[in-house]
């Protein structure tokens, strides 16, 4: 009879580092707009994040945890980037057109909202939504 490996430290330091990325995410997400970083490699970031937990604490235990079905992660972000465009027509401008303006907003002062943030939501839900259910789909055709 084998025994199990003790690994609580490394699911104590995943669920550490796993914190870590999905805030450098969030971060790289909102920043995307004005520097490098956007909605894609956000998005990437944040479904690496998932994927640690995925390995480390293994499918069933995850999948309780986070119920998602990533597809409609992709649907969701398709419609969000699409409606982004939608907007502009509606205001009569080209598609895409961005629009920005300043809002006071508690404990965070003077915030730039832009409508690129919209778009770069739908590309991040586009991303982790694709990414996911690549990996979980060969993960789940394999056991």
């Amino acid at each position: 009879m084998m025994n199990k490996p003790n690994d609580m430290m490394f699911r104590v330091f995943i669920r550490l580092i796993v914190i870590v990325v999905v805030t450098f995410s969030f971060y790289i997400f909102f920043s995307g707009h004005n520097e490098p970083g956007g909605g894609f490699i956000g998005g990437l970031m944040t479904a690496i994040a998932i994927l640690s937990l995925y390995l480390v604490f293994g499918l069933q235990t995850i999948k309780k945890a986070l119920p998602f079905n990533y597809t409609y992660f992709m649907g969701a972000g398709l419609l969000l980037a699409a409606f982004t465009g939608v907007i502009s027509m509606i205001a009569g401008d080209q598609y895409l057109k961005q629009y920005f303006d300043y809002f006071q907003i508690p404990m965070f002062g003077e915030v730039e909202l832009t409508t690129a943030l919209i778009f770069d939501l739908g590309v991040y839900l586009v991303v982790v939504g694709a990414a996911m259910t690549l990996i979980l789909t060969v993960v789940e055709d394999d056991s």
